[in-house]
């Protein structure tokens, strides 16, 4: 049975808490995530890979954008990257930061969580519905969006830096345009850095919290567009676990992903702009997933 602290028990308890009189709201924050410098051998493997003749011109002419993380041992993170802080126009991708912004209203009180809601997400990421994309970017409000990509917990825009996540532009419907980003003048961007930061804590639970974090995984799983890294992947190594978020406009191309197979786990995320680009991502997913998991 609990008791309730003695008069002399209760005064020391509170004696020795930290005081929060006077600071008001304030509370503290918790300090985003950083990812680690390169793995010398993973990083190694992916500079091979670039340097083929698929790939060179491409890589070379700051056209090709990738970041490679192998997340199989928890805690212990292994990356490669190239180019991975040049943001690009990203099309579609960057639908995963409306999804971002759904569930931290949810978690503020200010949107319940319904089937119908949870649905609209599913057509928006599985299908990249524009129409409902649109809907939800109005149902949260730009400003919302462009404020929890700016939160300190997850800055995944950096305005200081070199960008990030950015949604400043309808897909479609009557949400027309809102601002382009502050320091390059996409309405929907992203860096690679950014877009596996977002891939990461996500596995992580630490976007908005553990349950909202798994939804939105969820969510990203079962993707019903078959092109680029899906396809890449489902012809040669059928039996992968897929949660991902592509786009593509005129001539940039961009995909990101969490891919699970035979006990290993590793997030993958290429922005391309070329107009021969044909197979490139599906073709390079391939050349990622072997360094990983050499015999997949």
């Amino acid at each position: 049975m609990n008791r309730l602290p003695g008069l002399p028990a209760l005064l020391l308890l509170l004696a020795s808490a930290p005081s929060t009189f006077g600071q008001g709201t304030t509370r503290a924050v918790p300090e985003s995530l950083v990812l680690p410098a390169p793995d010398s051998a993973l990083q190694a493997g992916l500079d091979r890979v670039l340097s083929g003749e698929r790939y060179r011109q491409l890589a070379s002419s700051g056209h090709l954008s990738v970041v490679l993380i192998d997340i199989t041992e928890a805690g212990h993170m292994r990356l490669a990257a190239h180019d991975e802080d040049r943001m690009q126009y990203a099309a579609s991708l960057p639908k995963i930061a409306i999804m971002l912004g759904v569930f931290h209203q949810i978690e503020m009180g200010n949107l319940e969580y319904t089937p119908a809601l949870r649905e609209k997400m599913e057509r928006m990421i599985r299908n990249s519905d524009n129409l409902v994309s649109s809907e939800l970017i109005e149902l949260v409000g730009f400003d919302q969006i462009g404020a929890t990509l700016r939160d300190p917990r997850w800055d995944l825009y950096d305005p200081e830096r070199d960008g990030g996540l950015w949604v400043g532009r309808g897909y479609g419907g009557g949400v027309g345009a809102w601002k382009r980003d502050p320091i390059h003048g996409i309405s929907h961007g992203a860096t690679a850095r950014q877009a596996a930061r977002f891939l990461v804590m996500m596995d992580e639970g630490q976007l908005v919290s553990p349950w909202a974090s798994a939804e939105m995984k969820s969510i990203m799983g079962s993707p019903r567009i078959r092109h680029k890294f899906v396809r890449g992947l489902l012809n040669s190594r059928p039996l992968s676990r897929i949660f991902r978020k592509s786009g593509s406009f005129k001539n940039w191309h961009a995909d990101a992903a969490i891919v699970e197979r035979g006990g290993r786990k590793y997030i993958a995320v290429a922005l391309l702009e070329s107009a021969h680009h044909q197979g490139v991502l599906s073709s390079l997913i391939g050349e990622l997933d072997r360094l990983v998991i050499p015999s997949g």
